[in-house]
């Protein structure tokens, strides 16, 4: 059975893309995303996702996020401006639309050519939210956290998803393969825990490499970007109410807390290809 498909990136953090409205998810949907988002065997992809029929009242699609090894994702904040690029030009030429997603309704404005700005909702470091133990009801905020022997000063926020961020001297260096797995799958996370290294450049401007889960290392994350800006506006490093531009491997965001911690993230969404392939 041949499987249409468009390929997106936003900020390189690159998906395949599935038109799920009429047909719904596809059956064995977890074995195809690990098939199909293997790189220089498949089309390559930090996963696949399905842009389906919405489920609130005057929303315009939903979208469902399978990582590349699987798992289900709750929100992806590069991926959501993508599905409204998607929609955009498929048919649904709309200034704003409102995307359904696990981590509830968000709606998406178009900036410019290929530009989206997505509410991204409220931030939180209560535990219960992440979800994270033995780290006290909350706020996370500047804790202590031993990773494989190693001592680390974090703060975990969820943004619909969980994320642990951490300030570092610089990123560069960083050999995320060797440090990543250790948070990821850390007890502290019974769901395990998506994590950002942040290096402060100055109050409004940050470099920053993700690890996620579910997926590894990748070039970009919206949510990250989201939950790194809020960890920082936590410590008092970034200023709330203003624009805070982080320099991802794939590009940069920007990113701005507003007042009741409300979250706003402005990105491309750029089409790479279509095609078909044999399931």
């Amino acid at each position: 059975m041949k499987l249409s498909f468009t390929k997106m990136q936003g900020c390189a953090n690159d998906y395949i893309y599935l038109d799920c409205r009429t047909s719904g998810v596809p059956e064995q949907i977890a074995a195809l995303s690990e098939r199909l988002s293997r790189r220089h065997f498949s089309i390559g992809a930090d996963g696949i996702i399905c842009i389906c029929a919405p489920v609130t009242a005057g929303a315009d699609a939903m979208m469902r996020i399978f990582n590349a090894d699987g798992s289900e994702g709750k929100m992806c904040g590069n991926g959501i401006r993508c599905v409204a690029e998607w929609l955009y030009t498929h048919g649904m030429a709309k200034p704003k639309l409102a995307i359904d997603t696990l981590s509830g309704l968000k709606t998406v404005s178009r900036m410019g050519e290929g530009l989206w700005q997505v509410e991204m909702g409220a931030y939180t470091a209560m535990a219960a939210a992440l979800p994270a133990v033995n780290m006290g009801e909350g706020p996370l905020v500047d804790l202590p956290l031993e990773v494989e022997e190693n001592l680390w000063r974090v703060t975990c926020i969820s943004v619909g998803n969980p994320h642990c961020v951490t300030i570092v001297p610089e990123v560069d260096s960083l050999k995320l393969e060797q440090i990543g797995p250790g948070f990821e799958h850390h007890e502290n996370f019974p769901e395990r825990i998506n994590t950002e290294f942040v290096q402060v450049v100055d109050a409004t401007h940050l470099k920053m490499r993700v690890w996620e889960r579910g997926s590894g290392e990748t070039w970009a994350c919206g949510t990250g970007t989201c939950a790194t800006v809020a960890a920082l506006t936590e410590l008092g490093i970034c200023p709330a109410g203003e624009d805070v531009h982080v320099q991802l491997r794939g590009g940069e965001l920007t990113i701005r807390v507003l007042p009741g911690k409300q979250l706003l993230m402005t990105g491309a969404a750029e089409t790479v290809c279509e095609g078909t392939t044999e399931v």
